[in-house]
């Protein structure tokens, strides 16, 4: 194996051994730290980049043109530069597709900040000039539903930021749900940030449909079996001390200390989404693995 490639390989390794590192090991610490919901997505593009590397590497060695190692950097950085390419377009095409389910005088509840997702929204106010309305779950802890609504009334889209509590409340209102991911699983899942999970449940208790839009760039080789299986932190917030007397003499009590011992992302199942819309097309979440299977071989 090559040093560049052996470089890649051990970056995925790290990367991989600090997601599934078990919250347990670190206890020692002051506190907990709360993983980064772009994890899951960094992990998504890695495995695709290594399986195009792996592949073009090959598939060069045995063409006329591979003189020497400077021919074989020189084809290996203009193909990363078109995936780059392609990967700045996927967005573009994700909210093309996602702006066809917009309808006009639509109420549409969307979780906190996601950027494909407000690339739905432009796309449907400013290119298809529909007319909808928008409320934002405000993305605790972070609170990145406020970014959301400061960007769409820029936009001059009207929306209004309610509380992740209030999500039951206002569905009734809802005419569809848009929700962004983080990274796109085998089964069709969608793992994003936390609160995405309860308001699928919320959505298809109350016979709301659930879009999901997603790079194709997200889609990873994970197949988890519940919230606790996912490539990441299992935060502390779903142990109890054994004693008695540490409830009231430990746990975490501020804002701070309560987001650092919570999850920063959660798992929607397949059965909760009602279509994936990516820069693909549409698909429905059995297919994503039909899809996972053309990106790979």
């Amino acid at each position: 194996m090559s040093e560049f490639m052996q470089t890649l390989e051990n970056a995925s390794r790290l990367i991989r051994e600090d997601s599934a590192t078990n919250a347990s090991s670190r206890r020692s610490e002051e506190r907990p730290r709360n993983q980064h919901k772009a994890t899951i997505a960094t992990l998504a593009g890695l495995d695709l980049f290594m399986r195009f590397v792996t592949r073009n590497s090959h598939d060069f060695s045995l063409s006329e043109e591979a003189r020497s190692f400077e021919d074989f950097k020189g084809n290996l950085l203009s193909r990363a530069a078109l995936i780059l390419d392609k990967a700045s377009m996927a967005r573009e095409r994700a909210a093309e597709v996602g702006a066809q389910f917009v309808r006009d005088n639509a109420v549409i509840l969307v979780q906190a900040y996601s950027r494909v997702i407000m690339s739905v929204l432009y796309h449907a106010a400013n290119v298809q000039n529909k007319r909808f309305k928008v409320y934002v779950a405000e993305g605790r802890p972070n609170s990145d539903g406020i970014q959301a609504v400061d960007a769409l009334r820029a936009a001059g889209i009207p929306c209004r930021a309610v509380l992740d509590s209030a999500v039951g409340y206002i569905m009734d209102k809802v005419d569809m749900v848009f929700v962004g991911a983080e990274g796109v699983v085998e089964n069709g899942g969608v793992i994003n940030q936390i609160g995405t999970y309860q308001i699928a449940l919320v959505a298809n208790a109350l016979s709301k449909p659930v879009y999901a839009v997603a790079e194709s760039y997200k889609f990873v080789r994970v197949y988890p079996l519940n919230q606790y299986d996912l490539p990441s932190e299992t935060p502390d917030i779903v142990s109890f001390a054994s004693r008695r007397k540490s409830f009231s003499t430990s746990g975490p009590t501020g804002v701070d200390e309560i987001a650092a011992s919570n999850p920063s992302v959660d798992y929607t199942p397949p059965q909760y989404l009602t279509l994936l819309l990516t820069d693909l097309g549409v698909l429905t979440p059995s297919g994503v693995s039909d899809e996972l299977i053309k990106l790979y071989l």
